[in-house]
C-alpha cells in the first residue's frame, strides 16, 4: 500500500481536515423564516379556533393533504401541545389515532392551547426561528454527499458510483448482494468496477454530536462493517467499507478516536475518511487490494 496512515494518525490537527459548512446569522433570518412560516401559523390558529380537544386538533392537522404544510402544522403542534412525542411519529399521517392513544394523557388541553397561542403575535418570531432550524436540516449532509460524488468520479474515472447524490432512496444492501441477511440495510455509496463490489460506505455530517448519541453512530457503523465484510467474505470478495465523516462534531468527546478504533478493527478493510482525506487515503490500489 502507498499509504499506511491511519485515521488515527490525523487527530493531532484533526481541525485542519474538517469542512465546515456555512450557517445563518441571527436576527437576520427573522424576515424570511416570518414570511414562510405566516400561513403555517395562521392556519394552525384557524385549526385551534375549531378544536374540541388537542387530540381533535391533531386529528386534523394529519388530514391536511399537502406534506409540507402537515408537517410544519406537526411541529408547531408539538411545541404548544406535546413536546413529549416524537418527532418522526408526528410526521406520519397514519399515526394519528396511534399518537393520540400512546400520548393523547399527556396533551395539553385545548384551553390551554388556545390560551397560550393568543398571547402570542402573529407572526411569532420566536416560532418562526424555530421552525427555521428545521428548515436545512439534512442540507449539510446532501452537500456532502453531493461532494463526495463529484471527488469520487473525478478520481475513479474508470470506476462506477452509485447513490442517492442529495436527496433520494438510500442503495438496500439487498440490491448489492441479493444474498445479504439484512435486505434492508441501507447505504450511501456502493463503487464497483465491471468485475465485483470494491466498497460500500456511508456519509454523515456532524455539526455536533456527545454522549450517548456518539455511542450509537459508532455501534451501527460497527455493526454494518461487519454485515458487510462478513458477507463479502462468504463470496470470496475483498469489499471494502469507507466511512465518510466530516463536520466540527469530529472533533468533540472522544469521537475521534472511536472512530480510529472501528478502522483499526478491520486493518485494510474499513477506512474513516473526511472529504479533505479522500484524494490522499482513498485510491485505486487500495480498493482493488
Amino acid at each position: 500500500m502507498t499509504n499506511q496512515k491511519s485515521f488515527g494518525d490525523y487527530k493531532s490537527n484533526g481541525y485542519l481536515w474538517i469542512t465546515l459548512a456555512t450557517g445563518e446569522y441571527y436576527p437576520d433570518i427573522l424576515p424570511s423564516a416570518c414570511e414562510l412560516y405566516k400561513p403555517v401559523l395562521v392556519m394552525f390558529g384557524q385549526m385551534l379556533k375549531e378544536a374540541h380537544s388537542s387530540a381533535d386538533l391533531f386529528k386534523t392537522i394529519c388530514s391536511v393533504k399537502e406534506q409540507w404544510m402537515r408537517v410544519q402544522l406537526a411541529r408547531v403542534f408539538r411545541k404548544y401541545v406535546s413536546p413529549e412525542t416524537p418527532v418522526e411519529m408526528l410526521k406520519k399521517k397514519s399515526a394519528a389515532d396511534e399518537i393520540c392513544d400512546r400520548y393523547g394523557s399527556g396533551f395539553r388541553a385545548i384551553t390551554e392551547v388556545q390560551a397560550a397561542f393568543a398571547s402570542r403575535p402573529i407572526p411569532d418570531e420566536a416560532i418562526c426561528a424555530v421552525l427555521w432550524e428545521y428548515k436545512d436540516r439534512g442540507k449539510k449532509g446532501y452537500d456532502l454527499t453531493e461532494r463526495l460524488f463529484g471527488i469520487f468520479r473525478e478520481k475513479f474515472k474508470k470506476l462506477h458510483v452509485i447513490g442517492p447524490e442529495r436527496a433520494g432512496k438510500d442503495v438496500l444492501m439487498k440490491s448489492v448482494f441479493p444474498d445479504y441477511p439484512k435486505p434492508d440495510r441501507p447505504v450511501d455509496f456502493v463503487i464497483y468496477d465491471d468485475k465485483s463490489v470494491l466498497a460500500v460506505g456511508l456519509a454523515r455530517y456532524d455539526s455536533d454530536r456527545g454522549g450517548a448519541q456518539e455511542d450509537d453512530r459508532i455501534g451501527q457503523y460497527r455493526d454494518c462493517a461487519q454485515e458487510i465484510i462478513t458477507c463479502a467474505n462468504s463470496k470470496g470478495l475483498r469489499t471494502k467499507v469507507i466511512f465518510v465523516n466530516d463536520g466540527p462534531g469530529l472533533l468533540l468527546g472522544s469521537m475521534w478516536d472511536d472512530y480510529a478504533h472501528l478502522e483499526n478493527l478491520w486493518p485494510g478493510r474499513v477506512k474513516v475518511v473526511t472529504l479533505r482525506m479522500l484524494i490522499e487515503r482513498i485510491t485505486e490500489e487500495w480498493l482493488k487490494s
